[in-house]
């Protein structure tokens, strides 16, 4: 990285540089402030050696701003943000989200320094979901691996570095396939194939199986023999080295890493719905809620009265549990997040741009433009007290028979329509917005 003059302590267009925090392949990233908004950035800034080179220096600048132009389409909480981009003085930098106190993932790669089996579920669900998200946006990142998956101080997840992902425009390039780390190549980039979304799916698999034992399935000593074992070796049994971990873990592992694309899953939401499962599988049995309890919880709301018990049973697989303390954030104003909830217990408070709003209670349901539409949600809910709620993710759904999804969304648009006409009666008996009517804010 001999070509990036040293930055710290200097001014970079509006930004304030303070000190060097990492380097990669790309360039250095600094620590820096933006004195307009108050906050913290990252600042990676390009070798300026590799930008003037006469061979691949375009290739290069392409690459570098390849990150910004990939992160800048997609705003999801579990993506590191992108604010900026831009040349000043000849300097090319990105100003990105800055992940205080984060750690890569692959400091939980060590066998001595594993992560519990929840955290790796919960850590891998938020990541399949967020890689779900960008592939429906055309986005491909095809450099999935540990050191590319940030964990924040609150153990939340941040994926990081997308500049050689594949954007709409690039699909079906010969340019773009074979590249990324060698660990975590696909069979189809090894091959020079079509990248598409399996490409991360497959580099996800090897980052779980690498949470789960602290060792990769395919190590060896150079890349042609890493390259033989992707695409011939046998998986080493996750058992080989921890015997905590449930047959449909491993089973799910296996299907992400399934040499043929087509064997693998059809989306990462895919992905992430089974995973959400595993937690039954986990529980110590004391602390585990049975089955029937949630059938029981469940069928005592009057919002699901009208689903037959196959369909309640299809519900409960098809969603995931929620026990949350009091405090608790379940969504957050500007996230992105197609998920619908209902409160089986408890209570939670809604919240917009820091003024409260309203409390809803057990039988409630919130999240429904979220739902349909993916937008930013307008509002945040925390619990108010300890509650007990499901989350539904629209993906999910679409995997249960076909008669539960029709009731599904029979129910949900009853709902949503009632929320509405509510709202627009307050308008029309006081002339002003229902800024106080729960419906319109948690439906968001």
């Amino acid at each position: 990285m001999n070509g990036i003059r040293n930055l710290e302590n200097s001014t970079l267009a509006k930004y304030q540089v303070i000190k060097e925090i990492g380097k990669g392949n790309m360039g250095k990233v600094y620590l820096g402030h933006d004195p307009f908004v108050d906050r913290p950035v990252a600042i990676k800034v390009a070798d300026q050696e590799r930008l003037s080179s006469m061979e691949d220096g375009d290739l290069y600048k392409k690459l570098f701003f390849n990150e910004a132009q990939a992160a800048g389409m997609l705003k999801h909480p579990n993506i590191t943000g992108i604010y900026d981009a831009g040349a000043n003085d000849g300097v090319y930098y990105i100003v990105m989200e800055y992940v205080h106190g984060g750690q890569t993932l692959e400091n939980f790669c060590d066998p001595q320094n594993l992560l519990p089996l929840n955290e790796v579920i919960t850590i891998t669900y938020k990541c399949a979901a967020a890689l779900d998200y960008a592939h429906k946006k055309g986005v491909i990142h095809r450099d999935i691996k540990p050191r590319n998956i940030l964990i924040t101080e609150e153990h939340d997840v941040k994926i990081t570095d997308f500049g050689i992902a594949v954007l709409p425009e690039d699909l079906g390039s010969t340019m773009v396939n074979h590249a990324g780390s060698p660990l975590y190549m696909s069979p189809e980039q090894i091959q020079d194939q079509d990248v598409t979304p399996q490409t991360d799916i497959f580099a996800l698999g090897l980052v779980v199986y690498e949470l789960l034992t602290g060792h990769h399935p395919f190590q060896s000593n150079n890349i042609e023999a890493i390259q033989h074992l992707i695409l011939n070796g046998a998986i080493p049994p996750i058992k080989n080295y921890r015997n905590d971990v449930p047959d449909v873990l491993e089973r799910i592992v296996h299907r992400a890493l399934a040499r043929d694309s087509r064997q693998r899953y059809k989306s990462a939401m895919d992905m992430a719905g089974d995973l959400s499962l595993v937690f039954d599988f986990i529980q110590p049995a004391r602390e585990s809620i049975s089955r029937q309890e949630k059938f029981n919880a469940v069928r005592a709301q009057d919002f699901f009265r009208d689903f037959t018990d196959n369909e309640i049973w299809e519900l409960i697989n098809a969603s995931q549990w929620l026990d949350l303390p009091p405090k608790s954030s379940v969504i957050i104003e500007g996230d992105v997040d197609k998920s619908f909830y209902v409160i089986l217990s408890g209570a939670v408070e809604v919240m917009k741009s820091g003024i409260f709003v309203d409390t809803l209670v057990s039988g409630d349901c919130f999240g429904e433009m979220g739902f349909v539409s993916g937008r930013e949600r307008t509002a945040s809910i925390s619990t108010r007290e300890a509650s007990t709620l499901i989350k539904v993710h629209s993906a999910q759904i679409e995997r249960t028979s076909l008669n539960c999804q029709l009731r599904f969304h029979k129910l949900f648009l009853h709902t949503l329509i009632a929320r509405l006409s509510r709202a627009t009666d307050r308008i029309v008996r006081t002339g002003q917005p229902a800024a106080h009517e729960p419906s319109t804010h948690a439906a968001s």
